[in-house]
């Protein structure tokens, strides 16, 4: 907890960027989806996370408008962390709350 209390404020630290977006893509009926989004999905636009990288759901199989993915998502959920039309780093699947925050914070920190 204390590592994320610290990671968070290095976030918060950093200058915002106006086009970082965390792009989910999602399909119907994918319960790990469903999952994320009861232990995190419902308050994440309300974390530090989330103002620096506000979320924006893509259907499997789409590509997001400006966005340069490669190569494109397989498995749902996949997050993908974007800025400036580029990729800056991913996350294949959600094998809990700890673990989603902590490579999420990573990427953040390392190019969000």
């Amino acid at each position: 907890m204390l590592f994320r209390a610290l990671l968070l404020t290095l976030l918060l630290a950093l200058p915002a960027r106006a086009e970082t977006r965390l792009l989910l893509f999602e399909q119907p009926g994918c319960i790990w989806c469903e999952r994320w989004q009861a232990e995190v999905g419902h308050l994440y636009h309300r974390t530090p996370e989330g103002r620096a990288a506000p979320l924006v759901r893509v259907r499997l199989g789409q590509q997001p408008d400006g966005i340069k993915i490669a190569p494109p998502p397989h498995f749902t959920p996949t997050f993908v962390l974007a800025a400036d039309g580029r990729e800056l780093g991913r996350i294949e699947g959600y094998p809990g709350e700890a673990f989603f925050w902590a490579l999420l914070g990573q990427m953040l920190a390392a190019g969000g």
